[in-house]
């Protein structure tokens, strides 16, 4: 029996946080570090705990809206245009959870600039003050050099941030990084390659707890980070995780464990947000090299989640997707009974899902012929043989569940992204 799931809440968005620079070298620890100088100006300013709080937590989430590996390099040239565009979509997205609505606000205009006082107000709307801290820290940030010793640096990005005061910039929150920069500490933390562990100093004292209610909000707001980055994967997470709850179902497992499969399925392809999507929309055969780095996700999802205490059972189901009973899979070759029931349920919602779906390469197969490929696969010893025939003898009512998870998740894809095309068989 899996006991009851209270997991901070926290630990999940840095994980989260983490993921989402994984896809190039140039933006690593790049959330991490926009949250640190953040935070430490709100500390300089005197901002109160819940402000410095709030700071924190956007600054883990602030490029949430940018799904494209160029977007999000362009990104981090100071005086970038067109921001506003992955502002209102990260807003948009972090509404869809529900736990995280002030996070959006301040994340929806966190490329505000001052001018003079009339950046307190955009659009009709009051910009929250953490908006304009979180910018200052957001430009300090991709001012800093890679390769370069951090406090031969700082003059220039101090001079630098003086050029945008009271036009970009909000005069008192400048005066404050003045102070701060001043300080070596502040510079050799803000480059520290454990950055992470410094982060956890400023963890909330009070923080929120996710139930399996809470987690399952979060695990949906990340399923749509790894699928809406490509039209062609629009909706493979939230089939996945349709798939594998009603598998669950069908095997007999509680109403409880099957929100537990859902959640699985939700952060199965997590590592996947450190894939470029010209791979994940090639029409062309992969290379043998990018086929190498399409089988590093599952080991990257294994060890984000690893870091959350609590979801030890959830990344062994999510992240031992590919994984085969006869050791032909990857990223670990277990095999037999070292893989959990729940593993072999995912696995087996993974290959339907995916069988099922339109490609750049090649058209979706019927309900009917992805179960003859996976009958196939569980005689060659692959794939769990009891779940294969739940899938066969339950296939209506489980492609269905497939279906409509796909479903809703195309509607949320192309409210959210209407500039897409998504594929006419999707």
């Amino acid at each position: 029996m899996i006991g009851e799931l209270l997991v901070p809440l926290f630990d999940v968005l840095m994980a989260l946080s983490h993921a989402m620079d994984l896809v190039s070298p140039v933006l690593v620890n790049h959330h991490f570090r926009v949250a640190y100088i953040g935070c430490s100006l709100a500390d300089e300013l005197g901002l109160s705990r819940r402000e410095k709080n709030l700071v924190l937590t956007a600054g883990l989430l602030h490029d949430v809206g940018s799904l494209e590996v160029k977007e999000r390099i362009d990104l981090l040239k100071f005086d970038v245009a067109g921001t506003q565009r992955h502002a209102e979509m990260g807003y948009r997205l972090l509404r869809t959870c529900g736990l995280l609505d002030r996070e959006a606000e301040v994340v929806r205009f966190h490329h505000t600039r001052w001018e003079a006082g009339q950046g307190s107000e955009c659009g009709g709307h009051e910009v929250p003050r953490e908006s304009h801290v979180l910018h200052l820290a957001d430009r300090i940030a991709v001012l800093i050099e890679p390769g370069m010793p951090i406090l031969q640096q700082t003059q220039g990005i101090v001079a630098k941030i003086e050029e945008g005061t009271n036009h970009t910039f909000v005069p008192e929150f400048v005066a404050a990084f003045k102070s701060l920069a001043g300080k070596e500490s502040f510079w050799l933390d803000v480059s520290s390659p454990s950055l992470k562990d410094i982060l956890y100093e400023y963890r909330p004292l009070s923080e929120s707890r996710l139930s399996l209610k809470g987690l399952l909000a979060v695990g949906s707001l990340t399923a749509r980070l790894v699928d809406f980055r490509s039209r062609f994967t629009a909706a493979h997470v939230a089939g996945v995780a349709g798939t594998a709850a009603a598998l669950a179902r069908a095997a007999g497992l509680s109403p409880r464990e099957q929100d537990i499969m859902r959640l699985s399925g939700y952060l199965h392809d997590l590592g996947k947000l450190a894939v470029p999507n010209e791979i994940l929309e090639k029409a062309e055969r992969l290379t043998a090299q990018e086929f190498a780095l399409i089988r590093t996700h599952t080991h990257y999802t294994y060890r984000i989640l690893e870091k959350i205490p609590g979801l030890e059972t959830v990344n062994a189901w999510a992240s031992l997707h590919h994984e085969r009973l006869d050791g032909s899979g990857y990223p670990f070759h277990l095999k037999g009974d070292d893989l959990p029931f729940g593993s072999r349920i995912m696995a087996v919602a993974d290959v339907f899902t995916a069988l099922t779906e339109d490609r750049p390469c090649r058209n979706g197969m019927t309900a009917n012929e992805a179960v003859g490929v996976i009958e196939r696969m569980v005689r060659e010893g692959a794939l769990d043989p009891l779940v294969g025939s739940l899938l066969k003898d339950r296939l209506f009512e489980i492609d269905e569940a497939r279906r409509e998870s796909q479903r809703m998740a195309l509607g949320e894809f192309r409210a959210l992204r209407p500039e897409v095309d998504v594929p006419p068989g999707t």
